[in-house]
């Protein structure tokens, strides 16, 4: 179960945190837990809308389809949400939501009537003043796009602000769907220059080839970084001289997975999880580090650009073994601050240009890493504890200041 990591580590955060019980416990509820069957050509399919914590403002999360969507994941996703939203002081509190779907197996028109679906069922609980959806796993900008049309309707007016990831027709922002991606980019390199490495000496695996791993993967190799393996859902690929990033890419393109590259050999997603490489990036699912696979990790850095890729057991080994773990809610946080700028720009009317954004994720990003960088230091503990202890102090001290602690 993906929350018990949750729990294990705030067990041990805790405890140097000087967590107290109620704070403890408080941390470990969600605000509001919603729960619907949709209905679509008779076939029904379970769905969650999740919200951990609002006391920073309104919840934000993505809604990713996928089989094997569960409440717990949806809880999990929705507290690193809340912790990923505070420690890149955003305005906002943390929520998911999820449909236990194979998207595989349907059609496009599927699809939309699941999106619409969705957005009927839970309607009354989102908005840009309630909670914020955006893309995540197997959706995109057009999945928003019929899910604003449909809140539209139900509520007879534009709210463009209350979903962010949308085409940029209908109130998107241009930089969104590589904002993850180049987010994990300048994380990468502040901490790459604290290691005092240049991108030309490292070598990356980037496990998961969909939006986020292959714009993580372009950016880097454009930057001159050297990309040897990448893997999607049907297999890898691994070339140790390194691999054409867009010819790669324009493969995938083509054949719908980066498998039967032609300058490469294949490789199973273990195996590049494996890769003796500085740098290895899980970019797929939560779990795909753990104790079974842990002792075989062979890479100097890890940057998380899924959500809780690695368990807590597996953690706790890759410190022991001076592996850093560079984590989720500071490494892919890139895309909702720009979902921040797309739903600023849809309340307000003012309109940011790809400039404006691309500073607004650089200097949130920068400052987000040395907050953190300098915490890790100064108390020789790991990243992630660092960043779970900015994030959560943000967060009591607004539940403070709200009377609720």
């Amino acid at each position: 179960m993906v929350f018990e990591n949750i729990k294990k580590n705030l067990d041990n955060y805790g405890i140097k945190m000087g967590l107290t019980e109620q704070e403890k416990a408080l941390l470990l509820s969600h605000k509001q837990v919603k729960h619907a069957k949709l209905t679509v050509n008779g076939n029904k399919y379970d769905a969650w809308r999740i919200i951990h914590n609002n006391s920073l403002g309104p919840a934000k999360g993505g809604i990713r389809f996928h089989p094997n969507v569960s409440e717990d994941e949806v809880k999990s996703l929705s507290f690193w949400m809340s912790l990923k939203n505070s420690l890149v002081k955003l305005p906002y509190g943390g929520s998911k939501g999820g449909v236990k779907v194979d998207p595989r197996k349907i059609s496009k028109l599927e699809k939309e009537q699941i999106s619409r679906e969705y957005i009927k069922a839970f309607s009354e609980f989102i908005g840009e003043n309630k909670d914020i959806p955006a893309p995540d796993v197997n959706t995109d900008a057009q999945v928003m796009a019929w899910m604003l049309d449909e809140y539209e309707k139900i509520i007879s007016k534009h709210e463009p602000a209350m979903i962010t990831g949308k085409p940029i027709e209908l109130g998107g922002c241009s930089l969104r769907e590589r904002a993850t991606g180049k987010g994990g980019a300048i994380i990468l390199k502040q901490f790459l220059k604290k290691q005092r490495k240049e991108p030309e000496e490292i070598q990356v695996a980037i496990q998961g080839f969909g939006n986020v791993g292959r714009n993580i993967a372009k950016i880097l190799h454009d930057e001159g970084y050297n990309i040897i393996a990448v893997s999607d859902v049907n297999g890898g690929i691994f070339n140790s001289e390194g691999l054409d990033i867009e010819k790669v890419i324009k493969h995938s393109n083509d054949t719908k997975s980066v498998v039967d590259f032609k300058d490469s050999t294949p490789i199973s997603n273990n195996e590049l999880l494996t890769l003796n490489v500085d740098v290895l990036i899980p970019a797929a699912l939560e779990n795909q580090i753990t104790i079974k696979n842990v002792e075989d990790i062979k890479a100097k850095y890890i940057l998380e650009l899924a959500n809780g890729p690695i368990t807590s057991q597996a953690d706790e080994i890759l410190f022991k073994k001076g592996i850093i773990v560079i984590p989720d809610i500071l490494a892919n946080s890139g895309g909702v601050v720009v979902s921040y700028c797309e739903w600023s720009q849809n309340k307000t009317g003012n309109i940011f240009t790809t400039e404006e954004m691309g500073k607004v994720l650089d200097i949130k990003m920068n400052d987000s890493f040395h907050r953190t960088y300098e915490l890790y230091l100064k108390e020789k503990i790991s990243l992630r504890e660092a960043a779970y202890t900015l994030a959560i102090n943000r967060i009591l001290a607004a539940e403070k200041a709200r009377g609720n602690l």
